[in-house]
């Protein structure tokens, strides 16, 4: 079986304005969290996913970026580097909120990891 898709993230130069936008076209719940300039949204369909809008990251301007949920973030690191793909973000913890990782694949996109327990 494969690993599942857990996560989205949406990124631009004016989050709030993404948002507001996402959650009035969709009905989506936008949650802004100032303390960590960060909006989650919930998307309150009963299938699918939630994610979350935030500030691109510096040197880009926009995209989306996805998570898949792995096991163990360093194992599928090293597997991803053995396949042509790269290490952007090594694993990272926010303490009981979540481990995650970002790697590049072969053509330049940013995807990230998400692992399967919460950290401490």
């Amino acid at each position: 079986m494969g690993q599942p898709v857990v996560h989205f993230e949406v990124y631009g130069k004016e989050p709030d304005q993404l948002g507001k936008f996402y959650g009035e076209l969709f009905g989506w719940n936008v949650q802004t969290m100032p303390d960590m300039n960060y909006t989650m949204v919930r998307t309150e369909a009963g299938k699918g996913i939630d994610g979350g809008i935030m500030a691109a990251p510096q040197g880009q301007s926009n995209g989306l970026t996805f998570y898949i949920e792995v096991d163990d973030l360093r194992k599928y690191l090293e597997r991803i580097e053995k396949v042509g793909g790269k290490t952007i973000v090594p694993p990272t913890d926010i303490p009981k909120v979540v481990s995650f990782a970002l790697f590049q694949d072969p053509q330049g996109n940013v995807v990230g990891l998400v692992a399967s327990a919460m950290p401490e």
